[in-house]
């Protein structure tokens, strides 16, 4: 998916996380044997400057992930080296794909935990989605059918939904006005009996080296209505759940991505119908991030995956440990012996060792040595 992305973009630099360096990714400064002079080597994102750059394994980049920071933040990359003090433009769309830790993803724990990934980095990211391979009968008659015929090199008719509705109705009119009343996640359903001729790569290429060029859309005043009432209702819930924190991030994240909305139909204005397109999304996005593994809600979960899963388990095991280091004078505790007060509490968690690792991350617990850990918050 990331090399298609890549392609059909008019500028698109595709690299791979575990063959990449920070240098790879940013810039290089290298010295000419011959002039002695310094030369500047562009790196990925520099390349993708108004592009975009796909980065696949992103979990395996290590200590490359903080070269990201700067970039996704600031849209530059500063390099001060041998003398040299610059600034170079990177103002590149990320989009990045990323295995959990062995191979299984764990609803029990949050995304920063399972992709081993850094809060700062994860929360740059406008949208995080979750794709989990669940069996549904439906959708892998229809992946396989699509698969085989690909094998088989015949070309096997798409049916929309979009397509079927806009037959009946005038070429000129926007899509938005003709399924405003349906959401989102209906009108990109499939549905059979209606074949579409694809857009070709290179078509769609122009179009979008245009839309980026000459579209520049404004917020209508309905659109921004919408998008505030969504942002001060997710502070609103992050306040009182005692969450992580919803800053302006998000609400720019909002804004970038309802202009980008109307962009795509190269319109002026971005409308009322665009920002309730994209606080759809944001949501089903944050569906993945909150969702435990029973597939409830727990909106004490990071927006961004990152912190501990087990919040208020985490809270009572640190308050009875407290509780003991009072009344025994003692902040030293047995790896053993946090298990037999973890089993006197009833908490029950999926693996008590990750569960004591994430304690002393977090910096509750310090490890003072084999099997023996110290209370911090006396």
């Amino acid at each position: 998916m990331l090399q298609a992305v890549c392609n059909v973009a008019p500028r698109g630099v595709y690299v791979c996380g575990n063959t990449t360096t920070t240098s790879g990714l940013t810039v290089t400064l290298s010295k000419d044997s011959s002039s002695g002079d310094f030369a500047l080597e562009a790196g990925a994102l520099v390349l993708g400057d108004q592009g975009i750059c796909g980065i696949d394994e992103f979990d395996k980049m290590g200590n490359q992930h903080q070269a990201l920071l700067e970039a996704m933040e600031q849209q530059s990359i500063s390099l001060a080296k041998a003398g040299m003090v610059c600034s170079l433009p990177a103002r590149t769309s990320i989009i990045a794909a990323a295995n959990p830790v062995g191979g299984h993803y764990n609803k029990a724990k949050t995304v920063s935990e399972n992709l081993k990934m850094g809060s700062a980095l994860l929360s740059r990211f406008d949208l995080v989605f979750i794709l989990l391979d669940t069996p549904d009968e439906d959708h892998d008659h229809l992946l396989s059918e699509h698969v085989i015929a690909i094998r088989a090199g015949k070309q096997r008719a798409v049916s929309s939904a979009t397509i079927a509705r806009m037959n009946s109705q005038d070429s000129n009119t926007s899509i938005l006005e003709v399924v405003s009343d349906k959401p989102l996640s209906e009108r990109l359903k499939v549905v059979p009996g209606e074949t579409i001729d694809l857009i070709p790569h290179q078509l769609l290429r122009k179009y979008i080296g245009y839309a980026r060029q000459y579209v520049y859309p404004r917020l209508s005043t309905e659109a921004a209505q919408i998008l505030q009432d969504f942002y001060l209702e997710l502070r609103k819930q992050s306040q009182r759940l005692n969450s992580s924190p919803i800053t302006t991030r998000q609400l720019e994240s909002l804004i970038r991505l309802t202009e980008a909305r109307a962009r795509l139909e190269l319109r002026e204005e971005a409308t009322k119908e665009d920002a309730e397109d994209i606080v759809e999304v944001m949501k089903y996005s944050m569906l993945g991030t909150y969702s435990d593994e029973f597939g409830n809600l727990d909106f004490e979960r990071s927006q961004h995956g990152s912190g501990m899963s087990n919040r208020s388990t985490a809270k009572r095991f640190i308050s009875a440990l407290n509780n003991i280091a009072e009344r025994t004078y003692n902040n030293l505790f047995q790896f053993q012996q946090l298990r037999q007060i973890a089993k006197e509490l009833n908490i029950q968690v999926a693996d008590f060792e990750n569960f004591i690792g994430s304690l002393n991350d977090q910096g509750y617990l310090l490890k003072k040595g084999p099997k023996v850990y110290q209370l911090q918050t006396m």
